[in-house]
């Protein structure tokens, strides 16, 4: 009987887990995320002159509840905003990073390990010293994601319990990406959650493979399109004489008027579709056809 249950109790999870969509799905979204990483290297570089090295551990499909659940106490959770697409995100910086960053900024000494003091709340100018932390990285990830579809990710606010941080409901499938910061002897790990549902303006983006310097132009579709262009039908106009007319003339004209033309059988005739000359030729007959003959293409004019 146990079993059974167990049997079934297994059958319904892998159902409930198959709705997630593997981050694989989405090759692009792994480019970002390496972009990110390079980004991240130098600008961290910069901002906590010190050596700093970052790595990606993992990226992998999470719900989002399960996510809240899984997150170690203490940490500082920020949301963010990703402004073109109007949807959230957050950022989740673990204790010891927290403890690093404050410990360089302040000038803390190389060789030594920073003062962890837990089971107290983070104070004033720990948030401070992280929320500049997270406004560089998400400056690093809006340029991961700038060659793909440009984007603005703004800070919004800082919690410390993830209840008020639910920017999605618990069902909802969301991308984590687990980045390492190592500062010599220092150092922790920044979390980024970005749902399923922030990213479904790009998907179609992230959908494509990794081109090379392209960084995601669909070679297929541009081919197809050339292609389909040479088959499109264009409608030429030939254009015999121009004449200037005064506006009386042309008023006065009525059905038996006659307009002369001092065009001859070997004059130039000017090929045009819509306002863009494009031939000139001569005029003959091939068949029962009337034929013009091009003689060669008039140079485009710089406007």
């Amino acid at each position: 009987m146990d079993s059974h249950l167990w049997l079934n109790r297994g059958g319904i999870q892998a159902i409930l887990n198959s709705a997630l969509v593997s981050y694989e799905r989405l090759p692009m979204l792994e480019v970002v995320f390496d972009r990110l990483v390079r980004q991240m290297s130098t600008s961290l570089r910069n901002f906590t002159s010190d050596n700093v090295e970052v790595s990606l551990d993992d990226i992998l499909s999470q719900r989002f509840g399960d996510y809240l659940n899984s997150i170690p106490l203490p940490a500082m959770i920020n949301i963010f905003k990703a402004e073109e697409w109007d949807d959230n995100g957050l950022l989740v910086v673990d204790s010891s990073m927290i403890y690093s960053i404050v410990d360089v900024l302040l000038g803390g000494r190389r060789g030594t390990a920073a003062m962890r003091v837990e089971g107290r709340p983070y104070t004033v100018i720990e948030q401070t010293l992280v929320e500049s932390l997270i406004h560089v990285v998400l400056a690093d990830l809006s340029a991961a994601f700038d060659p793909l579809s440009p984007v603005t990710f703004r800070f919004e606010r800082l919690e410390v319990n993830p209840r008020f941080a639910t920017i999605s409901i618990p069902s909802n499938a969301c991308i984590v990406a687990r980045l390492r910061i190592d500062m010599e002897d220092r150092g922790g790990r920044l979390e980024i959650l970005i749902p399923f549902s922030t990213l479904e303006p790009i998907r179609e983006l992230l959908l494509q493979g990794f081109m090379g310097e392209k960084f995601g132009r669909d070679s297929i579709w541009e081919t197809h399109l050339s292609e389909e262009m040479w088959l499109t039908t264009v409608e030429l106009e030939a254009e015999l004489e121009t004449q200037n007319l005064s506006l009386n003339r042309v008023l006065n004209l009525e059905v038996g008027s006659q307009l002369l033309l001092q065009a001859k059988p070997d004059s130039q005739v000017l090929l045009r579709c819509g306002d863009q000359a494009m031939f000139t030729g001569r005029m003959g007959r091939k068949g029962n056809n009337l034929a013009i003959r091009v003689d060669h293409k008039e140079r485009k004019k710089e406007s």
